[in-house]
């Protein structure tokens, strides 16, 4: 049995940005192409290992800066043979050019089902002008679903959702499943969580770039394959291999995202990676459980996490 690998990067314009006042060619150099190490960057590794990606495209904000920005971005991702499937930040259907402000909720979770359903389809509207095929499968910004969600997805025809991450439930990820759940589950439709693994006894961490060692990555994805788990979700964003700013490359990061992908190439035949569109055979409700804790994994981490903070983060 062979454990599928869904290797996700959100592919937004970062909030921070707009606030801090930059325009839209500002904003698409800081979140999708910041320092070298954007999505194009991404690409190229990808391609060069052989693996598939899904990237979660955020289209809300072409309704203040225009589709022309996301039409690029959707292009270079389908160009280059990878998925793209929709995400979604609500905070931008207020925003403007001329008031930095947050007015909307930003929360998908804090809307009902009417106000999800609409906001949904706007969101899938635009990525389709955009160039992207029909999606089939979501993931709410900040994981902020919950089961109104799921059966909205489920009216629309999408086929999965991407939302749920114990380790940010029961807020913003609000989906009514155990905080532990990690194997795809058919809920209205079918949820594929966000791999966690026990960061310490009891707290979970999100099996995410930026969260978790070049070790921590490899006893995870190790962890998947023994034990013969139906999936594993790894997130990531097109901005994580910089700096907040956008302004330089973080080499821990790229450090982490370049052995990730070693990795992955190096143990296709037993976690191979897939996208959502290609429909994979999923076993459903495996009782599949995060990694467990180990205390000398997370110091190194932590000793890691450290120098990026000191010297990586800086702007450089």
């Amino acid at each position: 049995m062979t454990t599928a690998v869904f290797l996700t990067i959100d592919t937004e314009f970062a909030w921070r940005h707009h606030t801090a006042g930059y325009d839209a060619a500002g904003i698409h150099q800081r979140s999708i192409e910041p320092a070298g190490v954007g999505v194009a960057y991404q690409l190229d590794r990808l391609n060069t290992h052989g693996l598939k990606a899904c990237f979660f495209v955020d289209p809300m904000p072409a309704l203040v800066f225009g589709l022309d920005p996301f039409r690029r971005t959707v292009d270079a991702i389908l160009t280059a043979g990878q998925e793209v499937q929709l995400h979604l930040h609500p905070g931008w259907t207020d925003a403007s050019v001329t008031d930095r402000k947050v007015h909307a909720r930003s929360d998908l979770s804090e809307y009902d089902r009417a106000e999800q359903r609409a906001l949904i389809e706007q969101a899938n509207a635009l990525l389709v002008a955009a160039g992207a095929p029909q999606p089939v499968a979501f993931r709410a910004g900040s994981y902020a679903a919950n089961d109104d969600t799921l059966a909205v997805l489920a009216a629309l025809g999408f086929q999965y959702d991407s939302s749920h991450n114990g380790a940010q439930a029961p807020s913003p990820s609000g989906i009514g499943l155990d905080h532990r759940q990690i194997a795809p589950v058919l809920r209205d439709v079918i949820e594929v969580p966000v791999t966690v693994i026990e960061d310490k006894p009891g707290k979970l961490r999100t099996v995410q770039i930026c969260a978790l060692s070049t070790g921590e990555m490899y006893d995870a994805l190790e962890h998947a394959a023994v034990c013969q788990h139906t999936a594993m979700t790894i997130v990531s964003h097109g901005f994580e291999l910089a700096n907040r700013s956008g302004t330089r490359a973080n080499a821990v990061h790229v450090r982490r995202f370049e052995a990730l992908c070693g990795v992955l190439a190096e143990m296709r035949d037993v976690l191979p990676t897939r996208h959502f569109a290609d429909r994979p055979a999923l076993a459903l409700d495996q009782p599949d459980r995060p990694l467990g804790p180990d205390t000398l994994r997370t110091r190194w981490r932590q000793a890691e996490q450290l120098w990026s903070n000191w010297v990586s983060e800086r702007k450089g």
